[in-house]
């Protein structure tokens, strides 16, 4: 069957990594994490104590990163690596969280992150998920689609994501850095979160992931059946 290449978009916390990660287990499709990648680059500035305000010390850090998704037997998940380091669990901390929109508007960085990320779906049947893999690294892609959910859902997602690695976070701080993330994201002057003109609407607030899943799947089979 001809392999296609799947974009999913959305807000932070609506699940897009859940769903990408099932779609691409149930197709035999390569998963890629863009939202890694940005945290990824992220992390390295943070403990480097790089200045993503200037254009050159951002180059000239660039130059040092090598980003990797490998495959881990134990998990059975692709994992981020940087330079070398698995840094998977590390990137996902609030820390990271609080930093990597404001340094994914970085035009440096973004030009960055979408070279490597074209070049990993040169070969198709992949499914990427990120803020702008629909309209800016992939607008030719067979299936997109926009995920959204309500906030107070994204909310308690979030929460609960987080607390089981660091119980003394509060909702009230899981709630602010949303806010932020989802101003950020769609503000920002280079590739701006929005729902590509051809993408599929997703709501899942009131669904489950099986649901959810199986509404995908249909999204797929459907495209498949034009292709």
């Amino acid at each position: 069957m001809k392999k296609i290449i799947i974009t999913i978009d959305g807000w932070s916390s609506c699940g897009k990594s859940t769903l990408a990660k099932q779609l691409a287990a149930k197709l035999n499709y390569v998963y890629i994490d863009s939202g890694a990648m940005y945290r990824a680059i992220t992390l390295y500035f943070l403990r480097n104590h790089i200045d993503w305000t200037s254009h050159e010390a951002t180059a000239r850090a660039l130059e040092d990163i090598y980003l990797e998704f490998k495959f881990n037997e134990k998990s059975g998940q692709s994992e981020m690596h940087l330079n070398g380091e698995n840094v998977e669990y590390v990137i996902r901390d609030l820390v990271v969280a609080e930093k990597v929109s404001e340094v994914a508007t970085v035009k440096e960085v973004r030009n960055f992150a979408v070279t490597q990320q074209q070049k990993m779906g040169g070969s198709k049947g992949i499914i990427m998920d990120g803020r702008d893999i629909g309209t800016v690294v992939f607008p030719d892609a067979e299936l997109k689609i926009f995920m959204t959910a309500d906030n107070a859902v994204r909310v308690k997602r979030r929460f609960k994501e987080l607390y089981e690695k660091n119980p003394n976070i509060t909702i009230e701080e899981v709630k602010t850095n949303l806010e932020m993330r989802d101003y950020i994201d769609s503000h920002r002057e280079i590739s701006p979160l929005k729902k590509a003109d051809d993408a599929v609407v997703l709501d899942n607030s009131t669904i489950n992931m099986e649901k959810q899943l199986n509404i995908a799947l249909d999204l797929v089979n459907a495209k498949m059946k034009q292709e």
